[in-house]
């Protein structure tokens, strides 16, 4: 449960008192219009309003209408901390000091205006996040769903004040979950964490020592394994390092390898400034992202098919490389259909960073792929002097037609985008029994691409089974039309909840979230330990 605040009685009726002596009689109504105008004159959409609204009061006047605005956003203000967000930001104590210390009708015609964008500072970060994510990393290119500012103050001029900020943050079972989490991760921190952090490289069961104390002391604090005062490595510790590394995108062998124990003496701050991020990811995210959708964690080198907010298909992926021009971006895209028997049409930057070299050495290089020119003509290569052309210069397209070996495999998933990103299947399977999964162009390969394609189809056929490999005989490249698009979202998610509600972490492959942790504490977001 997320604490709840209550202003102390003094404030609140520092609140009323403020305003009902000082509301602007008739004679003063030019002087308090005077006063908005100049302050909102920087302001064009805060100007907007009060121009349309004919420069009448929603939080300075004398009515209960204006109270309960003014009550309702200190109160969400105060409590902008369960958030994740700087409570500094908003200062909540110096607006009600200024409310306090009003003496004249200019003076309730500036705090007007100063209270109404506090309130939209507060409304977009808490709805939409604080950071722009575009400006943090040219992989995260997601659409955040800005709302209109001017639109906020006529939509809670006419609202239930209360209601309508409780309504602002996302109303996701993640993000929920992160709350309380975070929460939970703040009392920890306040407590000192989770003990001394496991001084080896590696343990293992039947292991014993100072070590092993260590490690189950951790595993204990850490919630894996209950109250123990064993000394050795049996199977109840075992155990624990299962589940330990199960929520955390480790291989679940029971052994505390070198990259387990580096992720066991991750300490609470760490996990926290992961939770922080992830819950300003959910905020960019705040809008519907379909009863049945696709989701792909990058970090978690997985896809799943989600409906109605449960998992009905999942299967292990594998995503871009951790070179800089290999990179999964992350957007949200919408599925519309399927290839079976797909041609791989060489990218650009493929054809000219890694095959234009290996042709000029040798004409006949990889010569799975077909060679076209600007009319889709299949070009004779001993016809062709590819030394005499550069990168920008090549003329030329590539191709690999249908076939088992093609680096699309079987079938591959269009949600068509700029960034020529699509799910797909591959011949290389062995890359999915893999811990760490970055190896592909920037595509996201499927380990069990037929069962997600007949996933897809059991909305459209009563054997989708049967309807796909009645296609994929034919040998053909062959488009598939899913009758309902099916919203594609790529995420990248360090932290996150289980389906039980528990937290989980994976690592930061790309280097993202550090980045965005950078950007929140600039804003003002810093660490606080919660006592009690």
């Amino acid at each position: 449960m997320l604490p709840s605040l209550r202003l102390p009685a003094v404030l609140l009726a520092a609140m009323v008192l403020l305003i009902s002596g000082l509301a602007p009689a008739q004679a003063q109504v030019t002087a308090f219009k005077q006063a908005v105008a100049e302050a909102a004159s920087d302001d064009p959409d805060v100007a907007a309003f009060y121009r349309l609204n004919g420069y009448q009061p929603i939080w300075t006047g004398a009515g209960t209408a204006d109270l309960e605005r003014r009550r309702a956003l200190i109160e969400a203000l105060a409590a902008s901390e369960n958030h994740g967000l700087p409570r500094e930001r908003y200062a909540p104590d110096a607006l009600l000091a200024r409310m306090r210390d009003a003496r004249t009708t200019r003076d309730l015609g500036l705090l007007e205006v100063e209270i109404s964008q506090v309130f939209l500072a507060y409304a977009r970060d808490v709805q939409t996040g604080m950071i722009t994510p575009s400006r943090i990393d040219k992989g995260i290119v997601r659409d955040v769903p800005y709302r209109d500012r001017a639109a906020y103050l006529v939509e809670f001029a006419d609202a239930a004040p209360g209601q309508f900020l409780r309504a602002l943050p996302p109303s996701t079972r993640e993000y929920t979950g992160l709350m309380v989490q975070r929460l939970k991760l703040e009392r920890l921190l306040a407590q000192g964490g989770w003990g001394p952090a496991v001084p080896a490289r590696k343990l293992e069961p039947g292991d014993s020592g100072p070590a092993v104390i260590a490690l189950r002391d951790r595993l204990v604090a850490m919630g894996y394994l209950p109250r123990s005062a064993v000394r050795t490595y049996d199977s109840g510790v075992e155990q624990a390092v299962r589940r330990f590394q199960a929520a955390h995108g480790l291989e679940p062998d029971g052994v505390a390898g070198a990259a387990t124990v580096a992720e066991i003496n991750i300490g609470v701050a760490e996990r926290l400034k992961s939770v922080h991020v992830a819950m300003e990811r959910e905020r960019w995210m705040n809008r519907d992202r379909g009863a049945r959708h696709v989701l792909v964690n990058l970090t978690d080198f997985t896809a799943r098919i989600v409906d109605h907010d449960r998992v009905t298909f999942e299967t292990r992926s594998v995503i871009g490389h951790r070179d800089l021009d290999r990179r999964t971006p992350e957007f949200s895209d919408v599925m519309e259909h399927m290839v079976i028997n797909p041609s791989w049409y060489v990218p650009r930057s493929i054809i000219t960073k890694e095959y234009l070299p290996k042709l000029r050495a040798n004409p006949n290089a990889v010569s799975h792929l077909e060679i076209t020119d600007s009319r889709g003509r299949v070009v004779n290569r001993g016809a062709v002097n590819f030394a005499a052309y550069s990168a920008r210069s090549f003329p030329y397209s590539m191709r690999q037609p249908p076939s088992n070996r093609n680096a699309l495999g079987l079938v591959k998933f269009m949600f068509p985008n700029k960034h020529n990103i699509y799910l797909h299947d591959t011949p290389a399977k062995n890359l999915f029994q893999r811990e760490v999964r970055a190896y592909s162009h920037g595509c996201i390969r499927l380990s069990q691409p037929f069962e997600f394609a007949y996933a897809l189809l059991a909305r459209q056929s009563d054997d989708p089974e049967e309807a796909f490999h009645s296609v994929l005989r034919t040998g053909r490249e062959t488009r598939v039309d899913l009758e309902q698009p099916v919203p594609v979202h790529l995420i990248y998610r360090t932290a996150f909840t289980s389906a039980k509600g528990d937290l989980e972490f994976r690592r930061d492959i790309y280097g993202r979230d550090a980045k965005i942790w950078e950007a929140l504490r600039q804003q003002g977001v810093a660490l606080r330990g919660v006592q009690g």
